[in-house]
């Protein structure tokens, strides 16, 4: 049965663990960029005002939606891992420039494609992380990573505000893309050769 068991019990311990410290530091970088941060960005850069900027953020939500799919499909293609970490980066690099770039339509423009790459990784890592341990040990892995998501999201918007008001609003856009390039290169690098668990047909 998939009854929730105590993860340090477990026979994948490490791999879950190992696992939920990358998933924080992923969670940690996307809470520094929090939209309400995106958007004061926008206006105090370019002046956006609240029509362009629900525009924006409208049109990131609808390709955030069809990368989904297009997600699905290179995963069937290229596997899983490879599905979470390549895009992924291409998002990171893509969120590290967006503060260096001096016109609206090209800041616009890295911020879409951001949207479309940078959450590539969702379907395939919910796959993966349920495919690489078994079926007795799925629900704890479920439960850390829920854990980690909550913890470091909640934490991250607060140091964000801090960096941007002490430092520079540089800060938190160089800081969250170098963390995901981080995550992106230990995650590829640790389970390249971590293949799903006996039985189960998904693509590593």
């Amino acid at each position: 049965g998939n009854r929730w068991v105590s993860p340090f019990r477990l026979p994948s311990r490490r791999l879950i663990f190992t696992l939920s410290g990358l998933f924080s530091i992923d969670n940690f970088a996307s809470g520094l960029m929090a939209p309400t941060l995106v958007s004061y960005w926008f206006f105090i850069k370019f002046g956006m005002g609240l029509a362009p900027l629900g525009s924006i953020f409208a049109a990131s939500n609808i390709i955030t939606a069809t990368s989904f799919w297009v997600s699905a499909k290179l995963s069937n293609r290229i596997g899983m891992l490879n599905t979470m970490v390549f895009p992924h980066g291409f998002a990171a690099l893509m969120l590290i420039s967006l503060p260096f770039l001096t016109w609206a339509w090209l800041a616009v423009l890295a911020f879409e494609a951001r949207s479309f790459f940078g959450q590539m990784d969702i379907p395939p890592r919910d796959s993966y992380i349920m495919a690489i341990v078994s079926s007795t040990e799925r629900t704890a892995m479920a439960s850390m990573f829920s854990i980690s998501r909550t913890t470091m999201q909640s934490a991250s918007p607060s140091v964000a505000t801090a960096l941007w008001s002490t430092v520079s609003s540089t800060i938190p856009f160089v800081g969250s893309g170098a963390l995901r390039l981080v995550y992106d290169i230990a995650l590829y690098k640790m389970f390249r050769h971590v293949k799903p668990h006996d039985g189960d047909q998904r693509a590593p």
